[in-house]
């Protein structure tokens, strides 16, 4: 019967009492890594010299203040406010488009409206910050606005990912740099202390990872 053995005996390796000590240790400080650099990393701030501002219309207000504050210390020549469809208050609002409610309160910041420029974005089911990107790019060639560089002003985590959509769409044809303003929603230094936090971070880093690893342009039209 020994041809039908069912089990036998073998060794295998297993960690000791100083083992899984070593190994709780190094998973806590690869978590603490984390939990410190993602938000530095997501938030990037790196602008370029430009004479274009670009602002992401759904910013609240007071980044707007911020974004009001850049323009007038870098003497840009035209802030260009972009974003889709109002998605929440469209049959009460007059302005239908994130970026018109932007441009809307620029004004009411003291812009003058000469040097401000509505681009909207269709609607878009998925990949909007891509679509305000492209519309820009058409609404930039269509104006005859020549440029070198631009700056995009944008919001916490999402500066990163921002950034790279925006060269997705623009490819080498122009410099692209970004600023952000932290929200106050919650301390960036202990942004896993908040509900707010938390979803902001996770979900842009998720975002950023599909945007950076799995998102490939298959049209030039949004």
């Amino acid at each position: 019967m020994t041809g039908l053995r069912l089990i036998e005996r073998k060794e295998c390796w297993a960690l000791t009492i100083r083992g899984w000590i070593a190994l709780f240790v190094g998973a806590v400080i690869i978590i603490a890594l984390t939990m410190t650099s993602v938000y530095p990393f997501l938030a990037v701030d790196h602008a370029v010299r430009a004479d274009i501002l670009v602002v992401e219309g759904w910013l609240p207000d007071y980044v707007l203040e911020k974004a009001r504050e850049e323009f007038r210390k870098r003497n840009y020549r035209i802030i260009i406010t972009t974003g889709g469809p109002i998605e929440v208050g469209f049959c009460i609002s007059k302005y239908k488009s994130y970026a018109a409610l932007a441009a809307a309160t620029l004004k009411r910041l003291g812009f003058n409206e000469e040097s401000i420029a509505v681009v909207p974005t269709p609607r878009v089911t998925k990949d909007r910050t891509y679509a305000s990107a492209l519309a820009l790019k058409n609404w930039l060639l269509k104006s005859g606005l020549s440029s070198k560089a631009f700056n995009i002003y944008s919001f916490g985590p999402h500066a990163r990912r921002s950034r790279l959509l925006f060269k997705k769409a623009f490819g080498n044809r122009i410099e692209i740099g970004v600023l952000k303003t932290d929200s106050h929603e919650y301390d960036p230094q202990y942004w896993w202390k908040t509900s707010s936090g938390v979803r902001s971070v996770v979900y842009e880093f998720i975002a950023y990872c599909y945007a950076r690893f799995f998102f490939y342009p298959k049209s030039e039209t949004p």
